[in-house]
């Protein structure tokens, strides 16, 4: 049962993130800035910052379907993996989104909005260590019936 809802939330966060990628990408200029650190600035053309995103994407959602092949009998690991490539899509809505804000020209005070991608972030790897600690208590707390 958790896996059926584990991927339905994933098809939900690839749809998700690939309209905020088409979103992101009408309101970008022709030069996207990725990084911004003085005289190390780094620039993309706006079509390789998409075809570059949509790659990424597409090999992080991809390995969904790999990890169903190689675990087919251990639902337990393929419903945390369905959970893994959600934080990340999620991941990749924040980061698109402050790429396309910080390219837009508008004056904006980011300090503001550092706890939403340092969130994310924190959700990505508190989703890493659920995965062990689950193991553990799988393994001390619940017996299994012979």
């Amino acid at each position: 049962m958790g896996l059926k809802i584990f991927k339905a939330l994933w098809f939900l966060s690839v749809l998700a993130v690939l309209v905020n990628l088409l979103l992101t990408y009408i309101s970008l200029p022709e030069s996207v800035v990725v990084h911004d650190d003085g005289p190390d600035r780094i620039a993309l053309q706006r079509d390789t910052f998409f075809y570059a995103m949509t790659g990424l994407l597409a090999i992080v959602n991809v390995m969904v379907y790999f990890i169903s092949k190689a675990y087919k009998t251990n639902l337990d690991f393929r419903a945390w993996f369905h959970g893994l490539v959600i934080t990340l899509n999620v991941f990749f809505i924040v980061a698109t989104n402050f790429i396309g804000l910080f390219n837009s020209g508008d004056r904006f005070d980011y300090k503001r909005i550092d706890f939403i991608i340092y969130g994310s972030l924190g959700l990505f790897v508190l989703w890493i260590v659920a995965w062990p600690i689950y193991l553990l208590y799988k393994k001390f707390f619940i017996k299994e019936i012979v």
